[in-house]
């Protein structure tokens, strides 16, 4: 009997997806637009913490917002009442975005007037942190009430981003979790990772955030 022929379909894809993530960093860092690509599960608070971020940033920095999802355009008419230029991306059923998708966005977003461009991935801890999307820096959140395990769970997203959200400690009395242990946590996954405890509701140490984000931007253009 012949020999029965194996294509490591996932490993090529993936291969090629990287190939066009660096063609793509390499065209936004010449163009000096720098681009953040933000990922979470559903509901832990995304859009809300983008308002805020774009509401004390864009009197210093030119920002666009692309929101990814199956279906539906909440959150890029929500982004577009911050006074930010905002599409929407539907993935056609797909639950991540590749550096491919990124670009074709980018393209309708328009980078030649932006600074900061923001892209809000699709809710999920799994399968956009498996696709480089070609930003410049990765941005994840979780919110208190998913629970301090998670660096446990779902190792692969907090390896590969760059800093971590905390996001609504205003509810910490409320659920138990342990700000230490996911600290650990997630350090353990990645030392390297820059943590940020904050409220999108309230404003409550967004500002660090910003810092952070107006530093990588500068650093993206010396």
């Amino acid at each position: 009997m012949d020999k029965v022929r194996i294509i490591e379909v996932k490993q090529n894809v993936l291969a090629n997806n990287d190939r066009k993530a660096e063609e793509l960093r390499e065209e936004l860092k010449a163009g000096k637009t720098f681009l953040l690509n933000l990922m979470s599960s559903p509901g832990a608070g995304k859009t809300t913490l983008l308002g805020k971020v774009v509401d004390r940033l864009k009197g210093e920095l030119r920002i666009g917002v692309m929101e990814a999802d199956i279906d539906g355009d909440v959150d890029a008419l929500a982004m577009a009442k911050h006074g930010v230029k905002s599409i929407q991306l539907h993935t056609g059923g797909m639950c991540h975005l590749d550096a491919s998708m990124t670009k074709q966005g980018l393209s309708e977003l328009g980078t030649d007037d932006v600074d900061l461009a923001i892209l809000e991935n699709v809710g999920n801890l799994v399968c956009p942190a498996e696709f480089d999307t070609g930003a410049g820096k990765n941005l994840m959140i979780l919110s208190v009430p998913e629970g301090h395990d998670k660096p446990l769970k779902y190792p692969l997203i907090f390896t590969v981003c760059d800093a971590l959200v905390i996001n609504k400690i205003d509810v910490l009395p409320y659920f138990d979790f342990d700000m230490e242990k996911v600290k650990e946590y997630a350090l353990m996954r990645n030392p390297k990772l820059k943590i940020f405890p904050l409220c999108a509701k309230t404003g409550e140490g967004v500002d660090a955030l910003c810092d952070w984000l107006k530093e990588q931007v500068a650093a993206w253009n010396a």
